[in-house]
């Protein structure tokens, strides 16, 4: 078991923005602005890395959300997109973003549909309901809406960390067992 930490951690308020490398600034703006109504709201342009100060001529471009938050990306110039990882199938990395309801859901859907995207879904996650679909850059989306109400979830909180504990015997179990996680 991980001892406790010594000082508080620092309240995290929301998500500021989740950053990723796209192939072509105005592709994905076409996607995340046209399609998906997400504004383009700030640009960012620099031939060097404000945190490193290595040369590396770049745009950064944010869409905002209703909720304030961002989603941005970077184009490096050279028309490349970022590779998926080798050892992770391509379900596991994704981002989710919240819609209002399931008719909103499935609005979604009809709309990307008639866009040329790939969709699947709805899948029922029984606290949730979801569609998946690739944006251009290859990062997988879930639009996704609650489906139970906060009673609910309150519950499911209550017994998470039962849960994830419970979890980590089984994976240690099956590891020590040379089985993997996966097949115990």
């Amino acid at each position: 078991m991980n001892a406790p930490f010594p000082l508080p951690a620092v309240p995290v308020r929301g998500l500021h923005h989740f950053a990723w490398r796209c192939r072509d600034a105005e592709e994905t703006r076409h996607f995340y602005e046209d399609l998906l109504g997400l504004p383009l709201v700030h640009v960012i342009k620099s031939d060097h890395v404000p945190s490193t100060g290595e040369y590396c001529p770049y745009v950064h471009i944010f869409f905002q959300m209703a909720d304030g938050s961002y989603i941005a990306f970077f184009d490096l110039g050279d028309n490349q997109k970022a590779q998926p990882s080798p050892n992770t199938p391509a379900w596991v990395n994704h981002l989710a973003l919240q819609v209002d309801s399931v008719d909103a859901l499935l609005a979604a859907k009809v709309r990307l549909e008639a866009a040329g995207v790939e969709v699947l879904g709805v899948t029922d996650h029984h606290i949730i309901e979801s569609i998946y679909f690739f944006d251009p850059n290859g990062i997988r989306l879930e639009f996704t809406t609650p489906t139970v109400t906060k009673a609910t979830m309150d519950a499911h909180a209550l017994r998470a960390r039962a849960e994830l504990d419970a979890w980590s015997m089984r994976k240690a179990q099956s590891i020590a067992a040379g089985e993997g996680a996966r097949h115990g």
